[in-house]
């Protein structure tokens, strides 16, 4: 059905309330939201009680208002399927040691690389941190090497560029890149801000391991 030209604005208010609220993480006033749209205060009141009334009957969200400001949340009848998808979200976010994310670079670099291959890079044995990043999906084996014990190769996955935002791995900064970043970024005035979670990727910096 076709919208009269007197329904056309208040449509128009009705959606901009809704993109309001929706990125308002600390809630919108009445006079916030009047300001933003143009519209009189008493018809913002208007239209957020009616979202606020058809929100409650038939969404997954709620309009509601709290101490003087109005907020999108989710309804309080799904808490329980919140708290579960927060639990399974949580149970799948990657937890890395410095270990395994230089592990994890030898490999993104070198591929395809043997295990020997990245022990003669990082120094160290790397088989507990191998393991781990092929538990994590970021790493996969992939084939043999045709040489003397044939040993394993190991590339990273596709998970790894999703995790890291690249299209290929071609995308991967060059060392010299990486090197002229490291020139230019402050140190930490605590080691262990470097152990912060990477807000971008999802991957968190644990705590060293024993490799």
């Amino acid at each position: 059905m076709s919208l009269s030209r007197q329904e056309e604005p208040e449509n128009l208010l009705i959606r901009q309330i809704e993109a309001i609220l929706f990125v308002a993480a600390d809630g919108a006033s009445v006079p916030e939201i009047s300001l933003a749209t143009g519209q009189p205060a008493a018809s913002v009141r208007k239209v957020l009680a009616r979202l606020s009334e058809s929100y409650a009957l038939s969404h997954g969200l709620e309009i509601v208002e709290l101490g003087g400001k109005w907020f999108m949340t989710t309804a309080s009848d799904l808490s329980e399927t919140m708290d579960k998808f927060h639990a399974a979200d949580e149970s799948e976010r990657v937890r890395l040691t410095r270990a395994s994310l230089e592990t994890l670079a030898v490999i993104a670099y070198s591929q395809p690389v043997t295990r020997s291959e990245i022990e003669a890079i990082r120094g160290v044995r790397c088989d507990r941190v191998i393991d781990t990043l092929l538990g994590y999906g970021l790493a996969r084996i992939a084939g043999r090497r045709k040489s003397t014990g044939s040993p394993l190769l190991y590339r990273t996955t596709t998970k790894f560029l999703e995790i890291f935002g690249l299209g290929a791995i071609s995308d991967l900064p060059t060392i010299d890149e990486l090197e002229e970043l490291k020139r230019h970024r402050p140190e930490p005035e605590d080691p262990s801000a470097e152990l912060a979670t990477v807000p971008e990727t999802g991957i968190e910096a644990a705590e060293d391991e024993t490799e």
